[in-house]
């Protein structure tokens, strides 16, 4: 069995906060996004708790210096053109 690190099993827990949500709201009474809301809503708590609270140790690797260069140059691009 594969050994699930700290934020796979994070992946795990944002997962199945926002199935269980949406069981919710299509399974009982509750409306569907109050359901999908309330799953978002814990889904919060776990991400706080990976970026604020624990997060990753970013390494001193040039591939990983240029991959987020790259990956926010993308995302500046990308927003740059949306905006005209």
């Amino acid at each position: 069995m594969p050994h699930l690190d700290y934020y796979d099993k994070l992946l795990f827990a944002i997962v199945g906060s926002l199935g269980l949500g949406a069981a919710l709201g299509l399974a009982t009474s509750i409306a569907f996004p109050a359901g999908l809301a309330g799953g978002a809503l814990i889904v919060t708590l776990f991400v706080y708790d990976a970026m604020f609270r624990h997060p990753p140790i970013p390494t001193k690797s040039t591939r990983v210096r240029t991959a987020a260069i790259g990956w926010h140059a993308f995302v500046a691009v990308t927003i740059a053109a949306a905006v005209i």
